[in-house]
Parts: C-alpha cells; structure tokens; sequence
C-alpha cells in the first residue's frame, strides 16, 4: 500500500462491514459510520490507529484500524486490517418461569393479575 489513507467508505467495504461499496457509502450519509468520534463522510481518509464506530443492524461496533485495504479480500484477510474494541454485551437477565393458567379459567382476578407482574418484575408503583 503506497498510501497513508483510504477513503473511509471504500475501508468499510474492504474489511467487510458492508456488503456492497454503495452500502458502505449510504451508512456514511446516514451517520451510521463515525470517525474518532465524529461523523463521517465518504470521502473522508481514514489512517491506521483511527478508531471507527459503525452501527450495523442495530448495534454499534468499534474497531480500530491496523492496515489500510483498498481491495476487498476473504474474511481472514479483512481480520488483518482492524482490531475489534466492541465491548461483550451485557449478560443476559433469566426469567422466571412462564405463569401457566388452566384453559378456560377466564380472565385473571385482581390478585392474580398483582401476582403475575410481581413475577414479571413489575412491581406496582
């Protein structure tokens, strides 16, 4: 790689963020793609040691950038390019128990209905 950048919508397809060039460059004008905590335009450059947000179906993702790609290669070869800095998701609440009712029992009384948002979690304010 000759250069010290590369536009930052032709990066994220290279690594394989997006899957298409034209995908990468609307995430960058919709402002789902931030730079050093800015956002992004297409055509901005991007250097190695940048820190990249991009929001992908629904979740951010972070990543800092290790090699600068031009051309889009296999997933192990896009790996090279960027570290992964995306925090775990938080873990998981476990549920009680669905609240089984008889069929037919009509609707729950009051006092049922105060028992199962107790066991819901929903306490009554």
């Amino acid at each position: 790689m000759a250069s010290d950048s590369v536009r930052i919508d032709a990066w994220v397809w290279a690594v394989r963020l997006a899957k298409t060039r034209s995908q990468a460059t609307a995430a960058c004008r919709a402002g789902h793609v931030r730079l050093n905590d800015s956002t992004a335009k297409a055509s901005q450059s991007v250097r190695v040691g940048d820190e990249v947000k991009v929001r992908l179906h629904g979740f951010d993702r972070v990543y800092r950038v290790t090699g600068l790609a031009t051309r889009r290669g296999s997933a192990t070869e896009a790996a090279r390019y960027f570290d992964d800095l995306t925090p775990p998701p938080p873990p998981r609440v476990e549920r009680p128990a669905a609240i089984v009712r008889d069929r037919g029992a009509g609707r729950p009384t009051k006092r049922e209905r105060r028992e199962i948002d107790r066991l819901r979690g929903r306490e009554a304010e």
